[in-house]
């Protein structure tokens, strides 16, 4: 049976390994999906509704046919469709270049009857606002959650609070835009495309075309992100591939930046109002919400409540609200940041009417015995004893305060993953599988593995992912699942070919199997013997050794717990909060390579951080259009936010887990307590920015 054994006595496991796609993109020589230019290739771009409702009542493409220049118009609506929001899809083009597509799309014709909308989530639940889908009041049937005996959890509590939280919408805005080039072969098509699933595209593209799955071929060799957003080709996907079709010839569309704010997915908005009771000595008893948030005009607008600490009693009502605007994609933890925030803000309000250590409290609440351990590790690296116990007591126009969040994340994998490795008689190895690289490292992790295994070093392994040509599945990079799901295929793959060389080598060399070690890039034996990798391989001769991998329950585990600290600066005058240091302690299970599980965390900080302070999508009530639809007026952290990051990663050495998503949730929660430990007034909703800091200290002072 496979096994990780003691990462302690491996040169690899654990350690920090440079990403083997490192050098390919300081250089360029990395190909993503924008730099893929065939022969004859046309560029794509489609014409949008700049109106947040309305009814096509007419369209007009012979105009644009006529534009020299331009080899194909598709409609993508009909007359008598419904437009729901502003940058839906109304007809596509396929132009010899870029500047003739973009022209081409002004010279389509369409016209449209506008009709009531609302684009902000109060507004939707009023009794006056527009029906704009087949809810009542706009508002999807109520999830009903519930546990114990609240009335008696409340008249067992000696402290009652009652709140109101809030969170905005966060727009996706990857680095790298969705985007596919798509070519036809009579029937078979090809698509370059950057996504997170290339078998689960590969099959949305078949059933649209209604095709076999073995007419399409997927390829991403490498991609910018994806945070969830890109698990399907989307709209832009099988437009691409339709003007492919028409024009015959390649097609290249990429999504521009405005069109990313407005339907390339968001993290919903929430609002819950929240009471809960606690005992005198800081035991929850009680918790009842009542919560709601916007992920366009289709459900999704899920988040978590009650959270991480355990409370006997509660209930809990859920539902979204629809809105006229573009709609939401899982988004790096869905819903758990949004409930993070509000759970940690609580439990410091909670603490705070007790007259408890904030720490305290969660510790006395917290069933996770690792989260438990972690909270004393990042206590002490943050320095928690210089946390001041009155809130805003920092003298001084610069007031500083520390706070802390928790998150819990499952990042378990699962089956579904085929693989193999290839031992070839000139030394050289293959890894193949199905997954895909959204820049986390999985082809380093895999590179990893496999060397191990064999010992070597992971720049001797050919691994080669990002194709469904060979035909080995993996599902989508998406829930923290990637490496737990490819993992153990790779890692009994690698196992079951080194010993099926072993057995082979074994006998050319007149030696037990069991007595073959392999070590160093050398082959040792147990008699004292040994041989350069490349002088055991060249037994095989014109033979080759090809095992796949089987899944392995037993090498994964689920259930990542974290927890964060932060220290922050908050200007009085300006209301503009720096974040000093924050220190990510996160469950990591048995890391594979330290190198780029330190990024994963540092990354996830990064992304809390910039949704705790920075990014919002402002829509315009009056316009129904969001303002802000580019990467000036739309903030997102940078270099001169990025605070210290200490980065702890707790591994228990067991068994691996994923660890993408759960880096990112207890942030805000973090840095919203370490505000309020700054300047004594609590702000509830995100992002913090300076005109929120400024207002409720105002409000402080009329009191």
């Amino acid at each position: 049976m496979a096994g990780w054994g003691d990462p302690k006595e491996s040169s690899l496991i654990g350690k920090h390994v440079q990403r083997l796609s490192g050098p390919g993109k300081v250089t360029g020589k990395a190909k993503y999906t924008y730099d893929v230019n065939l022969p004859g290739m046309l560029y794509g771009r489609i014409l949008r509704s700049h109106v947040p409702r309305g009814i096509l009542t007419a369209i007009n493409l012979e105009n644009t046919r006529s534009v020299s220049g331009v080899k194909a118009v598709i409609a993508l609506i009909k007359e008598g469709d419904q437009i729901r929001y502003e940058g839906q899809e109304i007809a596509a083009v396929a132009a010899e270049t870029s500047d003739i597509a973009e022209d081409a799309i002004r010279a389509i014709q369409f016209d449209y009857d506008e009709l009531e909308f609302v684009v902000d989530l109060e507004g939707a639940r009023r009794d006056d606002a527009p029906q704009i889908r087949d809810w009542e009041k706009n508002q999807s049937k109520p999830r009903i959650d519930d546990r114990g005996d609240l009335e008696v959890g409340f008249a067992q509590s000696d402290v009652i609070v009652e709140a109101t939280y809030s969170t905005q919408v966060q727009t996706h805005t990857c680095l790298e835009p969705h985007g596919h080039v798509a070519k036809w072969d009579g029937d078979h098509l090809t698509v370059w495309a950057s996504t997170q699933a290339v078998f689960g595209t590969r099959r949305d593209f078949a059933n649209h075309f209604k095709i076999p799955e073995d007419q399409v071929r997927v390829i991403t060799e490498h991609m910018g992100g994806g945070f969830g957003s890109k698990f399907g080709p989307g709209v832009e996907g099988t437009t691409v591939a339709r003007l492919a079709k028409e024009a015959k010839a390649p097609v290249k569309l990429m999504l521009t930046r405005k069109a990313e704010h407005l339907v390339a997915g968001n993290r919903p908005s929430m609002t819950q109002h929240v009471k809960a009771g606690a005992t005198k000595d800081g035991k929850l008893m009680a918790y009842d919400l009542v919560g709601y948030g916007s992920a366009g005009n289709g459900g999704g607008a899920g988040f978590t409540g009650p959270y991480v600490y355990n409370i006997p009693n509660y209930r809990t009502e859920k539902f979204s609200v629809a809105t006229n605007t573009g709609g939401a994609r899982a988004f790096r933890a869905p819903g758990h940041p949004q409930g993070a925030f509000a759970m940690d803000s609580l439990m410091d309000e909670i603490a705070e009417k007790l007259g408890i250590d904030p720490l305290e409290i969660r510790q006395k609440n917290d069933d996770n015995q690792i989260r438990q351990d972690e909270y004393v590790l990042g206590a002490k690296e943050i320095g928690w004893h210089r946390r001041r116990k009155i809130p805003g007591s920092d003298k001084g126009i610069k007031k500083r305060g520390i706070g802390m969040g928790s998150g819990q994340w499952g990042g378990g994998g699962g089956k579904g993953t085929k693989a193999r490795v290839s031992i070839h008689a000139d030394g050289t190895i293959e890894a193949v599988t199905g997954t895909q690289d959204l820049g986390t490292g999985i082809r380093t992790v895999i590179a990893i593995i496999v060397a191990d295994e064999l010992g070597l070093q992971p720049h001797h392994i050919s691994v080669k992912i990002g194709d469904t040509a060979p035909g080995l599945p993996s599902g989508g990079s998406g829930g923290s699942q990637t490496t737990a799901s490819v993992a153990p295929v790779i890692k009994t793959a690698a196992v079951t070919a080194k010993n099926s060389f072993f057995e082979y080598l074994a006998e050319q060399i007149d030696q037990s199997p069991q007595d073959l070690v392999a070590k160093g890039g050398k082959i040792l034996t147990k008699s004292g013997e040994e041989m350069s990798w490349q002088q055991a391989t060249a037994h095989l001769g014109m033979d080759t050794i090809t095992e796949e991998g089987h899944w392995a329950e037993d090498l994964r585990e689920g259930g990542a717990a974290g927890t964060q600290f932060a220290e922050v600066e908050v200007d009085t005058e300006t209301g503009h909060v720096t974040v000093i240091k924050i220190v990510a302690v996160q469950d990591c299970g048995l890391i594979l390579n330290r190198l780029t599980t330190e990024s994963q965390i540092n990354g996830g900080v990064v992304g809390g951080l910039s949704y705790a302070l920075l990014e919002n999508r402002i829509m315009d009530p009056q316009t129904g259009r969001m303002i802000n639809s580019n990467l000036i007026d739309y903030k997102i952290a940078g270099p001169t936010e990025i605070p210290e990051i200490k980065a702890i990663a707790f591994d228990t050495d067991q068994k691996v887990t994923g660890i993408g998503e759960p880096a990112t949730i207890p942030t805000a929660g973090a840095i919203a307590n370490a505000v309020y430990n700054a300047i004594g007034v609590r702000i509830r909703s995100l992002p913090i920015t300076p005109d929120k800091v400024l207002t409720t200290l105002a409000e402080k002072g009329k009191a």
